[in-house]
């Protein structure tokens, strides 16, 4: 018998930031020790700065030591912008769209 996989889904919502990066890592690695999938959808991250950065690094990190998938998903223009300004896409290893320029 194949145990079945569950994923949770987790929102991120408004600043993602050094006020709230404790909380927010209390809230990933909870998710992580519970299950095997945990997506974090993005889309209402209304402003990132490197806690928020360190936040998704270290995150990653923790999902790969645990042997669990972690996954960033639907990135707000916020997350998108420091994303590629730090060209931190690729390390993350999750999707991205690219945004057109306007």
């Amino acid at each position: 018998m194949r145990k079945k996989k569950v994923v949770t889904h987790i929102d991120i919502l408004g600043d993602l930031s050094i006020f709230n990066a404790g909380e927010q890592r209390s809230r990933l690695l909870d998710a992580l020790e519970a299950y095997s999938e945990v997506e974090v959808d993005l889309s209402g991250v209304s402003e990132i700065d490197s806690a928020g950065i360190q936040l998704m690094v270290a995150a990653k990190r923790e999902a790969v030591n645990r042997n669990k998938s972690l996954r960033f998903t639907n990135h707000s223009p916020a997350v998108f912008d420091i994303l590629e300004l730090c060209d931190l896409a690729g390390h993350l290893g999750d999707p991205l769209l690219i945004h057109a320029p306007t």
